[in-house]
This record gives C-alpha cells, structure tokens and sequence, in this order.
C-alpha cells in the first residue's frame, strides 16, 4: 500500500513538472501577483507556494522574486520547528541570494552586488553557518568589488570581527591586515555618518531658525536618528573588537617594520599616523617620521593636523596653531573640516586653553551641526570652571546649570549620544542649586550671567 501511495505521488510530481517548467509569461505574472499580494501583508504562508514557482521557472522576470523572497525564507527559517527544516530553508535562502545577484546585478543602473552579497555574508552568520573562511570571503568579494552599495553597519562591522576571528585563529589575516581593514572599515563607517549627518543638519537648521517640520521630516529625522544609531553601536564594536591589538607596544614595532615598504604609499602613512594619534603614540619618533614623509609626498589636511601635533608636543604654541589653521583651510569636505576642528577643539582642552577648545568646537558645530560630541566637549569645558566663575556659591554651582542644558543638546542633535548626553546632563544636573537652594535665594527666575571666561548666562529654575 505505502509503495502505491508513493508510485501515485511520483506520477503526480513527475506530470506537474512540465507545467512549471513551461510556465507562459502571463500565467509567471499571474503567479507573481499571488505571492506578492500575500506578502505585502506578511501573509507568508500563502505567499510561499507561488514565490516558489516563479523563484525556480521565472527568475529573470521581477526583482520583487528576490525582495519578497527574502521576507519569505526568513520568516519560515525563524519559524521553523526542526533542524532540518531550517537548514532546508536557509540553503534556499543563499540560493537565492547567488540568484539575485546573477539575474538583478543592478538596480536603475546602480550595481547592488554590494548589497546582496553582504547580506548573504549576514544571513551565513545569522542562521548557524559555521565556515568562517567562506563567511569573510563573501563580505570581502561584496566590500571589495562593490563598497558603495555595502552599507549595512551590522554587516560591515560582522564583515571586520569575522576577520579578527580568523586571525585569532592564526589563519588567513595577519595583523597589519587586520589594522589595514580595520582602517578601511572606519573610513566607510565616517562616510555613511556624513551621508546621514548631511540630510539630519538641513532639518536641525530649519528646527533651528523656527520653522515647523512637515511630517515627512519629522519621520526622516527619526530614521537619520535611528541610522546614526546604528552607525554609532556599530563603530563602537569594532573599536571595542581591536583595542587589545591596537596598543603602542603593538603598533610602533608593526609599521616601523613596514614602513620602507609602504614609505611612498600616503594612504598607509596617514592611515599609519592617524591610528599612532589615535592610540596617544604620537611621542613615538616613528610619529614624526611618518608625519614629515605626509607631509613631503602629499601635503593635505591630515598631514598639516599631525604636524600641529608635532609642535604642540614640543611647546610651539603658535606654530602649532598655524598647521592647524593650515588643516582647517585645506579641508574642502565641511563634515571632514568639522572633524578637525573638533580634534584641534580636543586637543585644547587638554592643553588647558578652555577659551580656544570651546572657539574650535563651535567652529565645528557651524559646519556640522549634528555633531553632538562638540556640544559634550563644551559641556564638560562648563563643569570643569564651576569654581572658578560667580561671585557666590550659588552662581558657581549654577555654572552646572549651563554645563547640563548644553550637555543635553548633544543628544538632540546626535541620537547615538542620547544615553550619554542624558546621563551627563543628569550628573551635572545634580551638582547644580536644589530646590531648597533656590527657595533661600529666593531668585527663581533670575538670570545669572558668568563674567569669567565663559561669558554666557543661564536663568535659575522656577520653583
């Protein structure tokens, strides 16, 4: 009996394949139809059967075979029961993605391989592959045969700590890959930053002059903020992934080694200078060695940022400020130029020089205004002169005031930073007058101006 159930069941499949194999046009589109009907509504389970049919007879006709199939696989997968049923469907999955990329390459001209490809590096390491080689070869052939469109910053950040995995197992990447991928990595990490950076600040400037948002800004500006979100997370994993290797004790001996060989390359020297800067390395000889060879093949923005460093280091105040100026005005990218001026703002804060540090991080503001770590840095600049300003010891500790709502700006302005922004904000907050403070005062409402350096003024709290 069970051998003429089976027989009934073969004949079956067997007469049914001519008719998928021979589907017309009309009756693929009519297929197509189907399953994406069902899927718009995340009908999976009805969508399945036709997305099938069209998957294996039809895979030239739409992109939305791949789109939807996508959804599809990945909702089986994530509800599949058993083992087998879960691998069955992620294979799917990966086939489908080889498929993508064969028959939809491009999309409105643009190559999308990047794309595809890094999202089956992903799908590898999300669903239980455990070939790590062929894991990082995927995101390596998306990343470097199409970067522009590989822009996921969880696949770009799995795409590195894949790699970091390898080389711990002392297989494949050497270190000075590592670090050379690693600084490959950040660069596109700043690129996506910017893009989103540049469509947040229009929306912050029209915020700020007063304008109302239309809805679909104010829906925008979630995205942009949830994007820099991410970007931030994501970044933070892969510096958090390289701080064991990316010590001084590491790094010196590692490209004075290389640097013969790489001495004519500027990319390595600035990539090679900016980790030593990066890492507090730059009272290495080897820091100055690299910086005067920038400077000598491609005089640039960096390399007059690195040789203000150098004066900085040997007390030439003056000097080092003109390099820094000279990085300023070379910069011709205003979210590159903002970078560097909040790196000069950095550096002289550490110096001391509060009025300059506060100056630059304005300077940086002005052309990024997204840029919620110059907002920390002022923050920080306020709290840190509490006893130094106000002629009471209300008016000092109202400094904290100042120092939280200037604290809480960088998380309006850069979701990445809320958390920080907020608990900031919150520390200083508590420093600040009380409630009783201010009843004893009895000034609630007041403003309170700061004739020291900061020369801003900030209104007491009504009780």
């Amino acid at each position: 009996m069970n051998n003429l159930r089976f027989l009934r069941s073969f004949i079956l499949i067997l007469f049914s394949l001519p008719v998928f194999s021979q589907l017309s046009s009309n009756e693929c589109m009519e297929q197509l139809s189907i399953f994406a009907e069902s899927a718009k509504i995340r009908n999976y389970q009805a969508a399945y059967e036709p997305w099938k049919i069209v998957f294996e007879n039809c895979p030239k006709l739409n992109v939305a075979t791949y789109q939807f199939g996508e959804r599809i696989l990945k909702d089986f997968i994530s509800k599949s029961t058993s083992p087998e049923d879960k691998e069955s469907y992620t294979n799917d999955l990966l086939e489908l993605y080889d498929k993508w990329a064969e028959n939809f390459p491009t999309r409105s001209g643009v190559s999308q391989i990047g794309k595809i490809l890094s999202s089956k590096g992903q799908a590898m390491l999300d669903y239980g592959i455990d070939d790590k080689n062929l894991i990082y070869e995927t995101f390596d052939y998306a990343f470097q045969n199409d970067p522009a469109s590989f822009t996921s910053p969880k696949s770009l950040a799995y795409y590195f700590i894949t790699g970091y995995d390898l080389f711990k197992e002392g297989s494949k990447i050497e270190l000075e890959d590592l670090f050379e991928k690693y600084e490959e990595l950040t660069e596109k990490f700043q690129l996506l930053q910017n893009d989103i950076s540049k469509n947040l600040d229009i929306i912050l400037k029209k915020e700020e002059s007063g304008i109302a948002l239309t809805s679909s800004e104010t829906r925008n500006k979630r995205i942009y903020n949830t994007n820099t979100n991410a970007v931030g997370s994501y970044l933070e994993l892969l510096d958090q992934t390289i701080a064991k290797e990316a010590t001084c004790e590491i790094l010196i001996p590692l490209y004075t080694k290389n640097f013969d060989e790489n001495k004519d390359n500027p990319i390595w020297i600035r990539r090679a200078a900016g980790r030593l800067d990066g890492k507090d390395c730059s009272d290495a000889p080897l820091f100055v060695t690299l910086v005067e060879q920038l400077h000598s093949l491609q005089p640039s923005a960096d390399s007059a940022y690195y040789l203000g460093i150098l004066n900085d280091k040997k007390a030439n105040t003056d000097e080092a400020l003109k390099y820094y100026q000279e990085s300023v005005s070379l910069e011709t990218d205003n979210y590159k130029k903002a970078n560097i001026l909040y790196k000069i703002a950095v550096k002289f804060r550490n110096a001391g020089r509060k009025v300059s540090s506060r100056d630059y991080a304005e300077q940086a503001l002005s052309f990024q205004p997204s840029l919620g770590r110059a907002y920390l840095l002022i923050a920080n600049l306020y709290a840190d002169s509490a006893n130094d300003c106000g002629d009471s010891q209300f008016n000092k500790r109202a400094v904290f005031w100042l120092a939280a709502q200037t604290a809480k700006k960088a998380g309006s302005v850069d979701a990445s930073l809320k958390k920080l922004s907020d608990r900031t904000a919150a520390a200083f907050d508590g420093r600040a007058p009380t409630k009783t403070d201010i009843f004893t005062e009895g000034n609630q409402g007041s403003t309170i101006s700061f004739s020291c350096w900061i020369k801003r003024s900030v209104k007491v709290p009504n009780l």
